[in-house]
């Protein structure tokens, strides 16, 4: 036993001024998509933009808001989800003719965290106006595209750096955290585009075509306990969090599974909580049909946990990539998403 003092800090409660979460060892998660959405309302309705020699364009109504927005944190670290579409309705005042109708919207389909802002979508269409109304449409989408692209920017501060500082709760002595590391993971888009280089000839066998296969095996030290381990990959949040995209997740035997934009895809042979996972697992780009067995053994030692993955009836021609996306797709990214490669304190 611990000398008084001396014991685990993530379990001593009375060095937290509410007693709750120690150290912020935990995973919490807040949900920002109420706010959010009366951030963005806030940001749009009633925003005028003027342009010389042209008009004056205002944003009227806020059509559509669809989505959600979360701030995880894990030890400190804020992790951000967030995946909105949104539609503004607007009009516009021409200095030729005042007394001319020009309405339209703009449409906003893919707001993620996948996206960086100046890559975000905008789609400019117009309802009324003619052909004053197209030259206003066509300055939104020439200049007017990279302003609102900027007001969507100004979402993400606030949602980063106001919305999320309360998240992180303060140790004995200390303010709450204003600011924080975010969690950058690899994307489905770039785990999608790393599969498709070598899967050319997997591809075009056809059904019944005896495949070359054989066993990946990895083993992986993470700084966590083995049911906190088992979870970032059962807990939907959780596997949402690291591989940075919507997944399909039903844990259970014989439950289906999707990550990485469907780009990886099984169902569960048996869970084990916090010992074993077993799963039969598959590309997309694999042959029909074709499925691997996947055996994870959540191994809790001293001051770690680790795993160790069994994969047989992989392509021998995919086995590279297959124990690489593995390691950066899968491991990595939950280290560094969870902080489970730090050191214990």
């Amino acid at each position: 036993m611990a000398k008084w003092g001396e014991g685990d800090p993530r379990w001593i409660v009375e060095e937290r001024p509410d007693a709750t979460n120690v150290n912020n060892w935990h995973w919490t998660e807040k949900n920002a998509g109420p706010w959010s959405q009366e951030k963005i309302k806030a940001l749009f309705v009633d925003w005028v933009i003027e342009e010389p020699g042209l008009g004056k364009i205002t944003f009227t109504e806020m059509s559509k808001c669809e989505g959600e927005a979360t701030v995880n944190n894990r030890k400190g670290k804020l992790i951000f989800f967030y995946e909105w579409v949104l539609k503004v309705e607007w009009k516009a005042s021409p200095y030729e003719d005042e007394n001319k109708e020009v309405k339209g919207s703009i449409n906003v389909p893919n707001l993620s965290e996948e996206n960086d802002v100046d890559e975000v979508d905008v789609n400019i269409s117009l309802t009324s106006g003619g052909e004053t109304g197209e030259k206003f449409k066509e300055y939104l989408r020439k200049k007017g595209t990279k302003v609102i692209q900027e007001r969507l920017g100004e979402y993400l501060n606030a949602l980063k750096k106001e919305y999320a500082q309360d998240v992180i709760l303060p140790t004995k002595g200390q303010a709450v955290t204003k600011s924080s590391k975010t969690i950058v993971s690899p994307t489905a888009k770039e785990f999608k585009q790393n599969t498709i280089n070598t899967t050319t000839s997997l591809q075009k066998m056809d059904i019944g075509t005896k495949i070359n296969v054989t066993k990946v095996e990895v083993k992986q030290t993470f700084k966590c306990r083995a049911e906190e381990l088992y979870n970032a990959f059962t807990v939907r949040e959780m596997v949402v969090a690291f591989s940075r995209n919507d997944v399909k997740l039903d844990v259970q035997k014989g439950g289906k599974f999707q990550l990485f934009g469907g780009n990886v895809e099984g169902e569960f042979v048996s869970l084990t909580p916090g010992k074993q996972i077993v799963q039969s697992w598959r590309f997309k780009t694999w042959p029909s049909g074709h499925m691997s067995t996947v055996t994870l053994n959540f191994i809790e030692k001293e001051d770690s946990t680790e795993l160790k993955l069994t994969q047989e009836g992989v392509p021998s021609s995919d086995a590279d990539r297959t124990k690489q996306g593995w390691t950066n797709y899968y491991f990595e990214s939950i280290k560094r998403t969870f902080g489970f490669g730090a050191m214990l304190v």
